[in-house]
């Protein structure tokens, strides 16, 4: 479904705030960017794309702050979103929620699914121990290269 190009323009353009707030660490104002834009998207919502990218981005923000709890509801509510599913940022960001709160299998489940979208670049912009974790769970490609 697609939303009303003017809403969609507001909803990037506040999106876009937000993503400036996180770069500069401001996390609650990013948040509240991100809940501003989640509320201009029309009913359902989990059937629009940009309710996906929008959850993607507030639960982000829980992950960056280590409010996994709430990063974990965050990103279970986006993967009900259209487009969700096979998204390796998504998987990436809740294997390693999962990592965090003690649950390895889902971990493992979700880092693969991240890995197998996105390969390892996925995983260099965060701590390495996530990439290790994956690599001590899952064999090595055919070619032994990681």
């Amino acid at each position: 479904m697609d939303i009303p190009e003017k809403t969609h323009e507001l909803i990037k353009e506040i999106c876009a705030e937000g993503n400036v707030f996180v770069e500069m660490g401001e996390f609650q104002d990013a948040h509240k960017n991100y809940i501003e834009a989640l509320n201009l998207v029309p009913e359902p919502k989990q059937d629009y794309a940009a309710t996906t990218w929008i959850l993607a981005a507030l639960g982000d923000t829980y992950f960056l702050v280590q409010d996994y709890a709430q990063a974990q509801q965050v990103f279970a509510d986006a993967m009900h979103c259209v487009g969700a599913i096979g998204n390796p940022f998504l998987h990436l960001r809740n294997g390693q929620i999962a990592f965090e709160l003690g649950d390895t299998a889902r971990a493992a489940d979700e880092l693969c699914r991240a890995y197998m979208g996105a390969g390892k670049e996925i995983f260099e912009r965060d701590d390495s121990k996530y990439f290790e974790f994956l690599k001590a769970k899952i064999s090595p490609p055919a070619n032994g290269a990681w």
